[in-house]
């Protein structure tokens, strides 16, 4: 099931995704007593961020956060994913510290940061006892290439199916060394947010979204037996059919 949804600006897009957020987590917390959320870093998701910041009222105290995807970078990087996120998000709600799972990039080599992530993943999946890590939301950016999370165009990564997170080199002028989930965790997930906004991801949205060239990382997201929602501002859809826009 594939949604696409138009936005104005970054506010109404992120007003829209609390909403979600708000009826997916409450559901969840019903249904089953926990709400599982993987979250990316850049620039796009910080207003959403902001605004999940000040809703004190949601289950926060049920809620797990993980990474989508990090840098190799200290903690005290401006390039550091979860420094972003805990600045403007978890530090201001109460989130027990043993449900925030981050990626930990400190003494360590990129190898063994990936596999002390996948450990860190297990050891959740069995606490609330699913043999796959599967979800409940994911939130995913796209890059100007096709990549999402730290999956980029030609990379092994791609082809990784044993692994819930490996560690890979960014492709492209400046090279960086990062951790990722793998497309098998990501397609697992129950709900899958792209959201992208700028002309300069005009191109791409439409190649990933109309095209669906599958020579891009973006494209290889296909829920297995869940949804998947495109977040657009109106830059970004502008190369998308009308015909194709169901909100």
């Amino acid at each position: 099931m594939t949604e696409i949804h138009i936005f104005k600006d970054m506010q109404q897009m992120a007003e829209f995704t609390v909403l979600r957020w708000a009826e997916i987590s409450k559901s969840e917390v019903e249904n089953k007593g926990y709400f599982s959320v993987a979250l990316s870093g850049g620039r796009t998701p910080e207003t959403l961020y902001k605004k999940l910041s000040e809703k004190k009222e949601f289950p926060w105290e049920k809620t797990h956060v993980f990474m989508v995807d990090e840098r190799f970078v200290p903690y005290e990087s401006d390039e550091n994913n979860y420094h972003m996120i805990n600045t403007i998000l978890l530090r201001h709600l109460n989130i027990p510290p043993k449900n925030i799972h981050p990626i930990l990039t400190s003494d360590i080599s990129p190898e063994t940061s990936a596999q002390k992530y996948e450990a860190d993943i297990i050891s959740y999946c069995k606490a609330v006892r699913t043999r796959q890590p599967r979800f409940d939301l994911i939130l995913l950016g796209i890059g100007e290439d096709g990549h999402t999370a730290s999956l980029f165009p030609g990379t092994p990564a791609l082809k990784e199916t044993r692994n819930l997170a490996v560690s890979v080199c960014s492709t492209g002028p400046v090279t960086r060394e990062r951790i990722t989930i793998t497309l098998p965790v990501i397609n697992n997930a129950q709900n899958i947010f792209f959201m992208a906004e700028g002309v300069g991801k005009a191109r791409v949205i439409k190649e990933v979204v109309e095209d669906r060239n599958n020579m891009l990382p973006a494209a290889k997201v296909r829920p297995c037996n869940g949804k998947l929602v495109f977040l657009l501002d109106q830059n970004a859809a502008s190369l998308i059919p009308a015909n194709m826009i169901k909100t």
